[in-house]
């Protein structure tokens, strides 16, 4: 009989607003989400699949169930294995929910993946009754091998924690030696792309996500927790991600990509990857974005990728200050990022800022440094796009370390529903609470003030960019509404 297996996330309800958890480098609720596609589940069942099992992708978030309309459809399936990811804010409600399903479905075997449980994989084994911790961030070929390993074909890998005769047993620390070419390309309609193809910064569609690499070429900045799923970096062949994008073209009639490595990575792969764009014509099918460190950026890359038909960089601002550029091991000077936007700005490309607010060494007078710089890019319109976070130390990044011996906690540190960004974590030398709230929410308002949007009415070319404002604006009112 052929091994049944869902791979996924269970449903989640709060009054604070929607969960999302798909590609969790961050945790927010939002009132008006952008579901973002899950790339490694995506290829994990992709994975499985391609090697005959049958797979069955279902986010009960994207896809609105209630509990009971889950557990009714893991009635109807009977699989014998579900895996999901989970996420600091949501681990204990995970807890709880992986408790009442090994009551009703006793035989499930059930597997729980990502950052949180790979920094604290014990906490959640003694807190639940799930069957196997995953840990690190290569669920694809982890999962095949432990799906082999229940058929009784092969040996249970290092990087799993799991059960034996009552005791809590372990694989020992995981490894990341896999050849990310050797992955199928991700079936996009067994993962159901098309749920998550309503990202607001996004102006052509068919839209979706790829990964060139897992996850990030610096991969030191403090607070970053895929630094725990990836500690090394490891890339794709440019030549298979350019055959990828050729498969997303001419099968999904994709328009638009955005890759989410953590930093697209640089150099002479970079510079292969836009010849091949170019030389396949694929710059003249798709537009590309990524995301981008601001010291990656200079005029001949820049002139480059905008040839190569990318329209998009996301870039870290973080912060105005350098000390906190430096405690942040990001690597930079302030200064950069003001040139990294001119020189996008002067070859076409477009910038996304994203910043973060609440940090427990900056005063108040310090968080306004980086409002002020966010405004005056964004207004000069030498940036287009920004998007800012309340800083939480998740498990396992050197933050929380820091922050457990400096007692920077507002609160218990077990108290994990509270890093829900919807309030503060840390604590601040000189602002309250609330203020690291509210100047949250003045970043987003940059998005409403007059000379903004005089600016960016220049940058109008068609009735695409006016649909692609409004659902900026649409955003943006949620954002405003997330914060309040």
């Amino acid at each position: 009989m052929i091994m049944k297996i869902i791979i996924g996330y269970p449903s989640l309800k709060s009054a604070k607003g929607i969960p999302l958890l798909s590609q969790n480098r961050q945790f927010q609720y939002f009132s008006n989400p952008s579901y973002l596609y899950p790339i490694i589940p995506a290829s994990a069942a992709t994975l499985l699949k391609s090697r005959g099992y049958q797979v069955v992708f279902k986010d009960a978030i994207v896809e609105k169930l209630s509990e009971d309309d889950f557990f009714g459809f893991l009635e109807e399936e009977k699989p014998t294995l579900f895996a999901f990811e989970t996420k600091t804010p949501v681990v204990k409600e995970h807890w709880q929910w992986i408790n009442q399903a090994k009551k009703k479905f006793p035989h499930l075997k059930i597997v729980i993946m990502g950052d949180h449980v790979t920094a604290l994989p014990e906490e959640t084994m003694k807190n639940c009754l799930v069957d196997f911790v995953l840990t690190g961030g290569d669920y694809d070929f982890m999962l095949l091998d432990l799906v082999r390993f229940l058929e009784g074909k092969g040996e249970l890998p290092s990087g799993f924690w799991h059960r034996q005769q009552g005791k809590i047993e372990n694989t020992g620390q995981f490894q990341l030696s896999h050849n990310l070419d050797e992955l199928p390309f991700i079936d996009r309609q067994l993962t159901k792309n098309h749920l998550y193809n309503i990202e607001y910064n996004i102006k052509r569609r068919p839209f979706t996500y790829i990964m060139a690499g897992r996850d990030c070429s610096w991969h030191r900045c403090a607070f970053c927790a895929w630094t725990i799923l990836f500690p090394q970096f490891r890339t794709r062949s440019h030549q298979n991600v350019l055959d990828e994008i050729g498969l997303l073209i001419e099968q999904y009639k994709i328009r638009e990509v955005f890759d989410d490595t953590g930093t697209f990575p640089p150099g002479q792969w970079l510079e292969e990857f836009c010849q091949g764009m170019i030389e396949r014509g694929y710059h003249k099918k798709i537009t590309f974005s990524c995301n981008m460190r601001v010291d990656f950026i200079n005029e001949t890359r820049a002139k480059l990728m905008k040839k190569a038909g990318f329209r998009l960089l996301k870039v870290g601002l973080e912060s105005a200050n350098q000390k906190t550029l430096d405690r942040l091991n990001k690597g930079f000077k302030v200064e950069q990022i003001r040139q990294a936007c001119q020189i996008a700005q002067r070859a076409g490309l477009e910038i996304h800022l994203t910043m973060i607010v609440g940090y427990p060494w900056e005063t108040k007078q310090e968080a306004m440094n980086t409002f002020n710089l966010a405004k005056e890019l964004m207004l000069s319109g030498e940036a287009d796009i920004l998007q800012s976070t309340i800083m939480v130390p998740y498990p396992g990044t050197g933050l929380y370390r820091d922050a457990l011996k400096k007692d920077w906690f507002r609160f218990s540190p077990d108290e994990y529903q509270r890093y829900d960004m919807s309030e503060p974590v840390l604590k601040t030398p000189d602002i309250e609470p609330k203020e690291v709230v509210e100047i949250c929410n003045k970043i987003y308002k940059i998005f409403i003030s007059p000379r903004y949007i005089w600016t960016h009415l220049f940058k109008i070319k068609n009735w695409s960019d006016v649909r692609y404002h409004l659902r900026g604006l649409k955003a943006v009112l949620g954002h405003l509404k997330d914060f309040s």
